[in-house]
């Protein structure tokens, strides 16, 4: 009896010690988040990433019980901002929101970025996706994308576009360039002709649309969400729009693949990322965060009337997605030769 008695006062005495030794680690770790979190928009305030921003920023706010503030960092077609993250701490307060420019585009753009895309983000769930829309003033002789190209062959250089640098508006109008591109000859490669549009640069999407609306351009792609608005109250006019199918919020406008050219495709997207090194549960609660938020809810079904497809994807299907875009871009702006600036 008397050893038995020892032996479970030794055992107590060892589980006190190694609970006391757990206490201060425990205390160490206070839950997350215990703080305000910011979320950075590496573009100006006013256009479409913003307002995905604004968006983002609110739900999770909601879902965390902290504030989200919103941050735009702009510069160098979304890369500034997307530094500034990269080399944020990695404790879970400092989010991106990522997208097709500075995460899939920039690194095409610059042989030196000032961030690596493949290793220094986690990438935590796409949000949307949505097609650019091909609009001009509505006092544009203009109305179709067949006039417009017929115009472009025998004007050279005389439509200008809006252009925001590495954005997705901006590789659209690279792409339907190179789709519009004829090549004869023995020697294809030497004797190829196409269209001429010469872009204006813009800082981002909203300075980009109120010059468009102010005649200072021609033409432009630009978000879905962003041009409706504008289409219905008459001020631009609606040619094309760059998802394969037609997009519900402007239904009577074609497609660029239905108009002749099938295959065609250029969609915008964002999504949510984090700094590489960012702990593992603080990845999961947001990736599931995001999946609550968005799909199948009042906040996915309002980007949704705005003429978004909402995704609300895992981490997994977002990376491996970011990586196929980053790789088709690549390819479009290699072909184009287009710099950063």
């Amino acid at each position: 009896m008397s050893r038995n008695l020892d032996r479970r006062r030794a055992l107590l005495t060892a589980s006190a010690f190694w609970g006391a030794g757990l206490l201060p680690a425990m205390a160490q770790a206070p839950a997350w988040p215990a703080k305000p979190l910011r979320l950075v928009v590496p573009f100006p305030a006013g256009g479409t990433s913003d307002m995905l921003g604004r968006t983002m920023a609110a739900e999770l706010s909601s879902a965390l019980g902290q504030p989200v503030a919103v941050e735009n960092i702009a510069g160098a077609g979304g890369a500034t901002g997307s530094a500034l993250v990269a080399k944020a701490p990695a404790d879970g307060y400092t989010l991106l929101l990522s997208g097709i420019g500075h995460n899939a585009i920039a690194h095409a753009l610059d042989p030196a970025p000032p961030y690596k895309e493949e290793t220094d983000f986690i990438h935590i769930s796409q949000l949307n996706a949505g097609p650019n829309v091909l609009v001009v003033p509505v006092g544009s002789p203009l109305r179709t994308l067949a006039e417009l190209i017929d115009f472009a062959k025998k004007n050279p250089g005389k439509l200008t576009y809006a252009q925001v640098n590495a954005s997705s508006g901006h590789l659209a109008m690279e792409l339907l360039r190179q789709t519009l591109t004829t090549c004869v000859g023995a020697a294809a490669a030497n004797n190829c002709s196409s269209p001429s549009f010469t872009g204006v640069q813009f800082a981002g999407g909203g300075p980009a649309l109120a010059g468009l609306l102010d005649n200072q351009v021609s033409m432009m792609f630009t978000n879905q969400d962003a041009a409706a608005p504008h289409v219905r109250s008459g001020k631009l006019r609606a040619l094309a729009v760059t998802s394969l199918f037609r997009n519900p919020l402007l239904p009577d406008v074609p497609s660029v693949s239905e108009s002749g050219y099938p295959g065609f495709s250029a969609v915008s997207w964002a999504g949510l990322s984090v700094p590489a090194g960012t702990p593992a549960p603080i990845v999961a609660r947001l990736e599931d965060e995001m999946t609550r938020r968005f799909k199948g809810t009042p906040a996915g079904r309002k980007l949704e009337e705005a003429g978004f497809v909402v995704v609300a994807s895992r981490s997994a299907d977002y990376t491996a997605f970011v990586r196929a875009e980053s790789s088709r871009w690549g390819r479009v702006v290699r072909a184009a030769g287009i710099k950063a600036g």
